[in-house]
């Protein structure tokens, strides 16, 4: 998993897999859902993210099963 925000675009780009993209669908006009050639999602982008999501205050937990 990758994640990527583009201060200049004010963008935030989450990859879930790297894989081919076979279709992109609009859920919003400011969010954007990458899908493989199974459907499965592969990444999602967050336009305008500094509006939308605590950029500055990311945290990351991996929780055991």
């Amino acid at each position: 998993m990758k994640i990527k925000y583009f201060q200049d675009t004010d963008t935030l780009y989450i990859e879930f897999r790297s894989a081919e993209v076979a279709e992109t669908r609009d859920l919003d006009e400011n969010t954007l859902l990458d899908l493989d050639n199974k459907g499965d999602i592969c990444a999602i982008t967050v336009e305008h993210a500094s509006d939308r999501a605590d950029i500055p205050h990311f945290s990351f937990e991996q929780v055991a099963a």
